[in-house]
């Protein structure tokens, strides 16, 4: 009997032991996992290189008030084209964007960008009516206007989400459903299929490992 009871005691013993090193090896800090940069690098100088940043803009957002890329130094935001009286895949990728501004919307380092591919017909109080449809009214997403061109230029050269040669002129249009991940660095770290929701589920997974990477580096510098 005390020998069962011995045996018995043992593996309790083995089994005590394995629970409390899986708590232990669970509670480890893993691997933090980086996003990759999109783009092409820069020549910096000699032997060094500079990932692609986004380029300066000025618009009009729904309040009628200025917006430039200032506004987003230092935050992390999701750009996205778009037009309001379209009937196909904005609906979708607004209800979308609806759940990552939901997501984070009490972060104050991140913000949304949305800039209409119709300046001609999206006119401020257009924009206003469209955000107020969405739920928005804090300047957490920014509906924007302007220059055609300017609105062009920075969809294909700046968030690199558009491929097709074009010049903003009165016969170019833009209609994508992407999404670009910008960093506080204005660095490009993803894009997203604004239509599906399984893409937009990693794009909400991406901006947190996008907080952390910066947590991260603070934590680091300090």
């Amino acid at each position: 009997m005390n020998t069962r009871n011995s045996i018995i005691g043992f593996f309790i013993l083995i089994l005590a032991i394995f629970i409390g090193w899986y708590i232990i090896d669970k509670k480890k800090d893993k691997p933090l996992r980086l996003l990759p940069y999109f783009g092409p690098k820069a020549p910096l100088k000699v032997n060094d290189t500079m990932y692609h940043t986004v380029g300066k803009f000025s618009f009009i957002d729904q309040y009628n008030k200025p917006v430039s890329d200032k506004d987003f130094d230092g935050k992390i935001y999701v750009a996205d084209y778009f037009f309001t009286t379209c009937k196909s895949i904005c609906p979708i990728m607004n209800m979308e964007l609806t759940r990552v501004y939901k997501e984070f919307k009490n972060k104050k380092d991140f913000m949304i960008l949305s800039h209409t591919v119709d300046p001609e017909n999206d006119s401020v109080p257009q924009l206003a009516e469209h955000a107020k449809k969405y739920g928005v009214t804090d300047t957490k997403w920014l509906f924007v206007t302007g220059s055609k061109k300017e609105l062009y230029e920075m969809a294909r050269k700046s968030y690199l989400l558009n491929a097709e040669e074009g010049n903003g002129g009165e016969e170019d249009f833009i209609h994508t459903q992407n999404f670009a991940l910008i960093d506080k660095d204005k660095h490009i770290r993803g894009f997203y299929d604004g239509t599906d929701s399984i893409e937009v589920n990693r794009l909400i997974t991406d901006i947190k490992t996008l907080f952390k990477e910066y947590d991260f580096k603070d934590k680091n510098n300090n």
